[in-house]
């Protein structure tokens, strides 16, 4: 069957192309597994929450434009009647019966690992001005001064630095502040030349866009909407992580060819099952540490049905995801074995207004068999952060630049493969993990690693979400094979320690035993931590700030190379400058077989149905055949190349 939905329709009729519906979530009430609900373009304002899903991935039910159409699903409503205040501030009221029993302007931004500003609090409410949205004025004093930002709110942890200042300082002085009564909400904007009787403007009303609230909604396709305006809570690991769209704990999800924007804090969550006595359970109580509520979580996950083929499997391709405030995509568990793929992620936390240990452009927790490729993620406080568990997770011809920090990967024990990345922002890699393998990346950034011996994670058995084991994170144990390091940030010197500095002289498996056992620690844990783990490091070309491992076998180390990236008509192209030593360069093969298994998990870096990676093709697909050069790209030559690396 299939229904179509228009703003000229009503939820009287009958949902046929002739007599469609008016609401999209009317169309969602009616429809069952194998349906396809047509939406028409205009500006829809609800929460779809749909109430069933599909009955297999070949039997979904679809929600999608109409053809040659641009449907909107906004969680925001039209704000009018304004009134002058003083200067250039305007107040206006809202009735609270526009919010229901839902007032963002009421609720406090809240949750674990979420770093507030010192001086005021942040609340999910926004107002958007012509669609950009406004800031937060901690009191009418400032909202009346409306001075500009240059950098982000002073945070209560003097240990926090942000990475990066506002993006859009001349934004900041456009400013609202909200006084909440019983009956109304009285909202106070600093609109400074523009007239709010003359321009629209918008404040969000709903946490969610297209969000079902109960779980195992499954196969559902959402495809070709722009969704807005939500007010998401902050989500981290611990908590029900509501986006602005989602799946809500529920299998095979395709969401594609979206724009997803302007969510208070999440675009699209992957994640996680709702359980309101477990959630935010160290900011509530301060009774554990809130990685000991984490741990809890993913076995109690288990008992949620925490298994391939009921929770997890989603794609998420083709979507254009900007101006979030702490994820672009966020998934604690649900995020297992999903394919995201071709999405453009950018504006991630760049206004700086709040700030936490969950803020990424990708934010995962356990991606077991998750495939991140081809994505193109710039300017964004953090770009791709995998957190616990990325054990068989693969990172692929991504493009990554001007963002604060390109990769962190933390307390995982892996196989992680990271393969024919470009990855050009002052910071490439944070690395508090092991058992990652980076192979035939572009990287020109500062690259730190460092162990985490105060806590343990889980670790699966292969292609599985059973617990195998928990461990530390003793570090090293990586492999890092026939990359382009420019090292153009000084001082890489300093940064590069995950290639050397814990080594010792260790570089293979036969000198990394006899060394142990050399040391007389026949403790068995001391083993472990005093006994630096071995990192395989082979082939690597170097120039700038970067240098090689002492031991590495065969690296090139030179001068004149560069690595640009510039935009134009929808193409992203990559300009690599390299002398004659690195494009006649051989390298030996990466294959699943020489890269073995890391230790812990005794998985091997392989795809998710346990075939092995095929390192041949590079970062624009082309395939390596003959000489092996190092770096992203299959074919260099001595000078400029250019290369188209992704496209809109």
């Amino acid at each position: 069957m299939i229904y179509y939905v228009s703003v000229t329709g009503s939820d009287k009729a009958e949902g046929t192309k002739s007599a469609p519906f008016r609401t999209v979530s009317h169309a969602a009430s009616v429809a069952k597994a194998g349906d396809t609900v047509k939406v028409c373009g205009g500006t829809y304002r609800e929460w779809v929450d749909p109430p069933r899903g599909g009955a297999s991935d070949g039997c979904r039910i679809v929600f999608e434009a109409a053809d040659g159409e641009h449907p909107i699903i906004k969680g925001s409503e039209i704000v009018s009647g304004w009134k002058k205040a003083e200067g250039t501030v305007w107040v206006t009221e809202i009735d609270n019966s526009v919010f229901g029993d839902f007032n963002p302007f009421a609720t406090e931004l809240f949750g674990d690992w979420l770093v507030k500003p010192e001086t005021y609090k942040v609340h999910l409410g926004d107002v958007y001005l012509n669609g950009k949205s406004l800031y937060e004025a901690p009191d009418m004093d400032s909202l009346i001064k409306a001075e500009r930002r240059e950098s982000g709110a002073r945070f209560s942890n003097p240990s926090i630095e942000v990475s990066q200042g506002i993006r859009y300082p001349e934004d900041t002085v456009y400013q609202w502040y909200a006084v909440v009564g019983e009956r109304v909400t009285e909202l106070y904007c600093n609109f400074g030349e523009y007239d709010p009787n003359e321009n629209l403007v918008e404040v969000n009303v709903r946490p969610a866009c297209f969000y079902p609230t109960k779980t195992g909604i499954n196969y559902i396709t959402v495809r070709g909407f722009e969704f807005a305006h939500a007010a998401t809570q902050f989500a981290p690991p611990t908590a029900d992580q509501i986006g602005m769209v989602g799946p809500h704990w529920s299998c095979g999800w395709i969401i594609e060819n979206n724009c997803v924007h302007d969510s208070k804090c999440t675009g699209i969550s992957l994640g996680k099952y709702s359980d309101p006595e477990h959630a935010n359970l160290h900011s509530r109580t301060v009774r554990k540490p809130g990685y000991q509520y984490q741990l809890e979580a993913v076995f109690l996950a288990l008992g949620h049905g925490w298994e391939k083929g009921n929770v997890g499997s989603h794609t998420v391709r083709g979507n254009i995801i900007h101006d979030c405030g702490q994820a672009g995509i966020v998934g604690h568990l649900g995020c297992a074995f999903s394919l995201v793929e071709h999405n453009h992620i950018y504006n991630v936390n760049t206004k700086q207004e709040f700030w936490g240990h969950e803020v990424a452009a990708i934010k995962f927790h356990a991606a077991i068999d998750t495939v991140i490729a081809n994505n193109n993620i710039h300017n964004c406080n953090l770009g791709l952060w995998l957190d616990w568990q990325a054990q068989g997770t693969r990172v692929t011809s991504n493009l990554f630049y001007e963002n604060g920090r390109d990769l962190f990967i933390e307390v995982t024990q892996g196989p992680c493969t990271v393969d024919n990345n470009v990855l050009l922002s002052p910071v490439t890699l944070q690395n508090a993990a092991q058992g990652t393998a980076y192979v035939h990346n572009v990287m020109t950034g500062l690259v730190f690693s460092y162990n985490v011996l105060n806590r343990t994670t889980p670790y699966h058995f292969p292609h599985s979400t059973t617990v195998r084991g928990v461990s530390f994170t003793y570090g090293g144990d990586d492999r890092v094979m026939n990359n382009i390091i420019l090292g153009t940030h000084e001082p890489w010197s300093n940064a590069l320690k995950y290639l050397g500095a814990n080594l010792d002289g260790y570089n293979t498996p036969e000198d990394y035993k006899p060394a142990i056992d050399a040391v007389g620690l026949h403790i068995d844990h001391n083993k472990y931590t005093r006994v630096p783990e071995a990192v395989w490091v082979a082939e690597n070309a170097y120039a700038g700030y970067a240098a090689p491992f002492r031991a590495e076998r065969d690296p090139i180390v030179t001068e004149g190379m560069s690595a640009t990236v510039e935009e134009a008509d929808g193409e992203w192209t990559v300009t690599l400058t390299v002398p004659e030593e690195v494009s006649s360069a051989s390298c030996r093969a990466v294959t699943t077989e020489r890269l073995g298994t890391p230790r812990i998990t005794e998985q091997a870096f392989e795809n998710p149905d346990g075939t092995p990676i095929d390192f041949e093709l590079d970062v624009t697909g082309a395939r390596r055949t003959g000489k092996i050069v190092p770096g992203a790209f299959a074919k260099l030559c001595a000078g400029e190349n250019k290369f188209t690396v992704w496209k809109a």
